[in-house]
């Protein structure tokens, strides 16, 4: 979270008092970025407020601050454009969802911003503070590949800073897959013996990033269940978790756990991506 230098605020011209710009302040606050307040909208008519905005975070000590109106195409479109011209490395972004039958017939804007955007998105969801409340990290420990490997210190790193930020307690998830016998490997037709096999390496992992037993929690079953499960149970006011970014056929039918979970959870979400995914998205966002 310190290396965040410049942070993109998408301002929702439907709702005056905007939830992304509390959290941004927040963090501008501790890490002395520089704010970019974008209001995507057609008209282009919110130059007043954009301005008033301005001149009132000046006044409460935030130096550097620019704003501006776009629109391209889409929202998520205009989001990313914006991003990638001001070299923001978050996007904070308010989160209200979508009606059920419009999520049935359409891919959320959300769901794309947060799968298409290079940079680290937080969806803000509710109006709680952050002092003294929990964050919930989501790593899955199971994986070994470098890419996740990378993925989970970013995801505990960040979620340690949001700790320190909010003067709260850091806890961790991971879910373990349930037993199937047509497991090629053995360890994994066994419930106690898959259990074994995640304990063993979430001692490892402890070790590595200092996680007592206390703050973490293994379960067995699919992540996009456990997740919002755990972060309700344990009433977490962030939950930081990462993404491969599928695009394409794949990403459609399969979806990704960041996207899938952002209705549930009721905390607000951090969605980081691999090194790999960030890279290209971000040729894809400038070809």
């Amino acid at each position: 979270m310190q290396a965040v230098r410049s942070i993109l605020v998408v301002l929702d011209p439907d709702h005056a008092h905007s939830r992304a710009l509390t959290r941004a302040k927040l963090i501008a606050g501790a890490t002395g970025a520089r704010l970019h307040l974008l209001m995507c909208d057609r008209k282009h008519d919110h130059s007043a407020l954009l301005s008033l905005l301005s001149s009132q975070l000046h006044d409460d000590g935030y130096d550097n601050v620019t704003f501006e109106q776009a629109w391209h195409d889409t929202l998520h479109e205009s989001i990313i454009d914006v991003q990638q011209a001001e070299g923001c490395e978050l996007v904070i972004k308010e989160h209200r969802p979508d009606n059920p039958l419009k999520k049935a017939l359409l891919t959320p804007s959300d769901w794309k911003l947060l799968r298409l955007c290079p940079a680290a998105v937080l969806m803000v969801k509710t109006e709680r503070p952050w002092s003294g409340g929990v964050i919930l990290a989501a790593v899955d420990v199971g994986n070994h590949d470098q890419d996740h490997r990378v993925l989970h210190g970013d995801i505990i790193d960040h979620g340690y800073a949001i700790a320190g930020l909010a003067k709260g307690d850091l806890h961790v998830i991971s879910a373990h897959p349930s037993p199937m016998l047509s497991a090629a490997d053995p360890v994994y037709q066994l419930k106690e013996t898959i259990e074994q096999r995640y304990r063993e390496e979430c001692a490892a992992f402890q070790a590595e990033f200092d996680i007592s037993d206390e703050r973490l929690h293994v379960a067995e079953g699919p992540a996009d269940v456990l997740i919002p499960y755990t972060a309700s149970k344990l009433d977490a006011v962030v939950t930081v978790i990462g993404t491969v970014a599928r695009t394409g056929i794949t990403g459609a039918l399969i979806g990704n756990t960041a996207e899938v979970v952002l209705d549930s959870l009721e905390s607000d979400v951090l969605v980081l991506k691999t090194a790999a995914a960030a890279s290209q998205l971000n040729e894809l966002a400038q070809g």
